[in-house]
C-alpha cells in the first residue's frame, strides 16, 4: 500500500501525463499521496433520486433517471448550444452544453437509460440542467454513494477535462485500491485517547462519506492531525532553541537608561508599558534568548518600549539595532529616537538604501569599533557588508512585513543570536497568533497615552460633500491638518492613479487658500519626502495620499482622515489608517466616504470600524469576515504551511486543545527519545522535509 500512496499520479488509471502535468502545475499534485490529501470543498447528498415532475428551479441539486429522447442544436458560432431532451415517464427537462458538443453527441446515445445530477435553473420558461453528470446505472451504487465530493478546479484543469467529476473518478478508483491500512501518521496513544478515526478510514470517509456522522469524524480525525503538527512544530523548534541558544545575560540597569528614565522620559509611561518592559527585562536578565513579539494598537508607544529596551543593551556593553519595512518608518524613528535621546551621550545611525559613498563607509565603521551605539534602518542593515562589534538586541518593526529568512538574517550578525523583539501595531487574534507566531512570547500593550481621546469615526455617502468640505475648513481653521487617502490597488493601478490625480486637482481647486501637497507610491523616494515633509512641518494643511501613509508618518497636528471608496479597503487596513490620526490631545476624526451600493459585508465592516477604536476587536472581526490568508500581511509573515482542511477562524477551539496536548508531549520528551513517540517525531522529520518549509514557522 505504501508503493501506491508514492506512485507517480500520471500512472493511475484516467490520468495519464497530460493530466498529470495540468495537476502538477494547478494544484501541486504529484502522487497518490497528494491527491488523498486534496480534500472536497462541499458534498451533495446523492442517495436520492427525484421525478421530472417535482422539481423545481430553487433546488440545490437533483438526480434523475431516464433517457434523453433527442438532441438539437440551436446558434451559431460561440453562440452555438446542444440540448438534449431528457425524459424520466413523468416530464420532459432540458439538459445543456455550450461545449464539447460533438464528445457528447457521440458518448451518449438515445434511448438508453442513464442517471443525470446537476444544478436545475429556467431558462425561457423551462427547467434545465447545464452541463450535467451523466452515468450509467450499472456505474453508480446510489445507496453506497451517500454525499458526492466536490472538488475545487481551476479554469485551466476543466480546460483539460480536469473537472470536479473527473477528480471524483480518479479518487474513487485509488480509494478502491487501497487494500491494507495506510500508515499510521499519529501514535497509538494519541488515537486511543482522543477518540480519533483511523487515518486510513478517515481518508475514505473524507472523500466518500456514507453519512454526515462519518464524515465528521472523518473532518476531526484530519483537522485534529493537521493542528497538531503545526503546533507540535513550533513547540518543538522553540523548545530546541531554547536549549541551543544560551541569550546574553543583561545584569544591568545601568546609567543610560536611569539618564533617560529621569531626564529625558516626556511623559509617563502607561501601566502596559511598565508591565511590558518588566516582560523584557525578565526575559533579557535570565540567560534565554528573548524571542518576543510586541503588539499594541497605533500610537500605543511601541516605540518607547523598543528604546528603552535598547538602552538596556547599551549599559551592558551591547549595540542594538532597529529595521523598519520603509525609508519612511526607518526616518521616522530615527528622527523621533534622536530627538527622545538628545543631550544624551548615544550614537543613533540611520542606514537604507539610499544612504552611500562616505557617510555609508563611516557607519559601517562606526558599527564595527562599536562607536555606533543603535542602528535604525531598512532591509539595508541585513546585507552581508553590514557587521557589528558586539550586536545585543534586535528590533523588528511592523513585522509582517519581513520574511523569516531576512528577520534570520539578522539574527546570524553575532556569534551567539541577539535578544530579538518583533513588534506590530496590526493586532493579531489570539489562534492566528498562535498558528504564526506560536513559539514567540507575546507582549500586549493595550492602553493609550494619558491625554489621547478615541477617535470619532462617520460612515459618509460620497453625495454628502458640502457639509464634509465644510467640516474640513473649519478644522483648517482651528490649525488643524487633515489626509485624505484614495485607494491603490494593484490590479487598477492606472485607474486609481488617474482617481488621486483627479482627487488631487479636485482637493487644490476647493481648498485653494490651502497648501495641499500629495504622496503616492509610484513618486521617486526624493519627491515623496519633500512633500511628507511639507505637511510633517505644517506648512501643507492637507495631504493627499495612497495607503503608502498607513505605516510611518506621524504628524500630532492631524485629525481628520477622510478615506475615499472605504468599501475598497479591508477592516486592518481601515484601522491602521485611522491611526494616522489621534495622536495628539485633541478630539480626532475618521471619515469613510462610500457610495450607495455596498454588500452586505462591507456594510458590516464599516459598521465595526464606526462601533469600535479597539484593534483587536476589529482584527478577530476581519479574520470572522476574510479568513487568515487575506488578512494583510500573512501572506509575508512566515507562514510556511497551506492549512488543507483546519480553519483557524472556526477550529480556534480545536487549535488550542491540540497545543496543549502538543505541549505536553514535548514537555515530557525534549529530546525525541521517547519510543512511544517514534511516529511522531518521524511525521514531523517528513512534513519538513516535504516542499513545505515547516523549519521556519517563527
Amino acid at each position: 500500500m505504501f508503493d501506491l500512496a508514492t506512485r507517480d499520479i500520471k500512472f493511475v488509471s484516467g490520468v495519464g501525463p497530460q493530466k498529470a502535468s495540468v495537476l502538477n502545475k494547478e494544484l501541486g499534485i504529484y502522487s497518490v499521496h497528494d491527491l488523498l490529501y486534496y480534500f472536497p470543498y462541499k458534498y451533495v447528498d446523492r442517495s436520492r433520486i427525484y421525478y421530472v415532475h417535482e422539481i423545481d428551479g430553487n433546488m440545490p441539486y437533483i438526480q434523475l433517471k431516464g433517457r434523453i429522447v433527442g438532441f438539437e442544436t440551436f446558434g451559431e458560432g460561440r453562440q452555438r448550444r446542444l440540448v438534449g431532451h431528457f425524459s424520466d415517464g413523468t416530464g420532459i427537462i432540458d439538459l445543456v452544453w455550450f461545449q464539447g458538443i460533438k464528445y457528447i453527441t457521440g458518448k451518449y446515445k438515445l434511448h438508453e437509460e442513464y442517471i443525470v445530477f446537476g444544478k436545475p435553473t429556467v431558462f425561457n420558461g423551462r427547467i434545465n440542467l447545464a452541463h450535467p453528470d451523466i452515468d450509467l446505472p450499472a456505474e453508480l451504487k446510489l445507496t453506497a454513494m451517500g454525499l458526492q465530493p466536490y472538488y475545487n478546479t481551476t479554469e485551466k484543469m476543466k480546460r483539460g477535462y480536469l473537472n470536479s467529476h473527473a477528480i471524483t473518478k480518479m479518487m474513487s478508483s485509488i480509494i478502491q485500491q487501497i487494500q491494507e491500512p495506510l500508515p499510521e501518521t499519529l501514535s497509538p496513544q494519541l488515537i486511543a485517547d482522543h477518540y480519533l478515526m483511523p487515518l486510513t478510514e478517515a481518508l475514505q470517509n473524507i472523500h466518500f462519506p456514507a453519512n454526515s456522522e462519518l464524515l465528521r469524524k472523518a473532518q476531526y480525525r484530519l483537522k485534529f492531525e493537521e493542528l497538531f503538527y503545526v503546533q507540535l512544530n513550533i513547540l518543538r523548534y522553540s523548545k530546541d532553541r531554547q536549549r541551543k541558544y544560551r541569550g546574553y545575560i543583561f545584569e544591568t540597569v545601568g546609567e543610560i537608561f536611569n539618564t533617560f528614565y529621569t531626564q529625558n522620559l516626556p511623559f509617563e509611561l502607561t501601566g502596559a508599558q511598565k508591565r511590558v518592559l518588566k516582560e523584557i527585562r525578565q526575559d533579557m536578565g535570565y540567560g534565554r534568548q528573548m524571542n518576543r513579539l510586541l503588539q499594541g494598537d497605533v500610537g500605543s508607544g511601541k516605540t518607547l518600549v523598543a528604546l528603552m529596551s535598547m538602552l538596556i543593551a547599551l549599559d551592558n556593553g551591547f549595540q542594538a539595532c532597529m529595521m523598519a519595512p520603509t525609508e519612511i518608518l526607518a526616518n521616522q524613528h530615527y528622527e523621533s529616537i534622536k530627538e527622545l535621546l538628545f543631550g544624551m551621550n548615544v550614537r543613533v545611525e540611520l542606514l537604507t538604501g539610499s544612504i552611500k559613498g562616505k557617510r555609508r563607509e563611516a557607519i559601517l565603521k562606526g558599527l564595527l569599533t562599536g562607536d555606533v551605539h543603535i542602528l535604525i534602518g531598512t532591509h539595508a542593515v541585513i546585507e552581508d557588508t553590514v557587521n557589528f562589534s558586539s550586536l545585543g538586541l534586535v528590533i523588528v518593526d511592523e513585522q509582517h512585513r519581513f520574511g523569516v529568512a531576512q528577520r534570520a538574517r539578522l539574527w546570524t550578525k553575532n556569534v551567539q543570536p541577539p535578544h530579538v523583539l518583533v513588534m506590530t501595531a496590526t493586532p493579531i487574534p489570539r489562534t492566528l497568533a498562535m498558528t504564526l507566531y506560536g513559539d514567540l512570547d507575546v507582549s500586549v500593550i493595550d492602553e493609550l497615552p494619558p491625554g489621547r481621546k478615541p477617535i470619532t469615526t462617520v460612515h459618509q455617502f460620497d453625495n454628502r460633500r458640502e457639509s464634509l468640505y465644510h467640516s474640513v475648513r473649519k478644522q483648517i481653521a482651528e490649525g488643524r491638518q487633515i489626509y485624505i487617502v484614495y485607494p491603490l490597488i494593484k490590479e487598477s493601478e492606472k485607474i486609481d492613479l488617474k482617481n488621486l490625480e483627479e482627487g488631487y486637482q479636485h482637493i487644490c481647486e476647493e481648498f485653494s487658500d490651502s497648501k495641499v501637497c500629495k504622496v503616492h507610491g509610484k513618486m521617486k523616494a526624493a519627491e515623496k519626502d519633500e512633500q511628507m515633509q511639507q505637511f510633517v512641518s505644517g506648512e501643507a494643511q492637507i495631504m493627499v495620499a495612497t495607503t503608502v501613509i498607513e505605516v510611518g508618518v506621524n504628524v500630532p497636528n492631524a485629525s481628520v482622515m477622510i478615506i475615499e471608496n472605504a468599501e475598497r479597503f479591508g477592516l486592518s487596513q481601515l484601522h491602521q489608517l485611522r491611526g494616522r490620526v489621534g495622536r495628539g490631545a485633541d478630539q480626532s476624526y475618521c471619515i469613510l466616504v462610500t457610495t450607495y451600493k455596498l454588500s452586505d459585508e462591507t456594510r458590516k465592516r464599516l459598521e465595526i470600524m464606526v462601533r469600535t477604536n479597539d484593534g483587536f476587536e476589529i482584527a478577530e472581526a476581519d479574520l470572522k469576515l476574510r479568513g487568515p490568508g487575506d488578512l494583510e500581511g500573512t501572506q509575508q509573515s512566515g507562514v510556511a504551511f497551506d492549512l488543507k482542511i483546519a480553519d483557524i477562524v472556526h477550529d480556534g477551539q480545536l487549535l488550542q486543545h491540540v497545543r496543549a496536548i502538543a505541549q505536553e508531549i514535548v514537555d515530557a520528551d525534549p529530546t525525541s527519545e521517547n519510543p512511544q513517540n517514534e511516529v511522531l517525531w518521524r511525521q514531523l522529520k517528513a512534513l519538513r522535509k516535504s516542499n513545505v518549509n515547516w523549519a521556519s514557522i517563527s
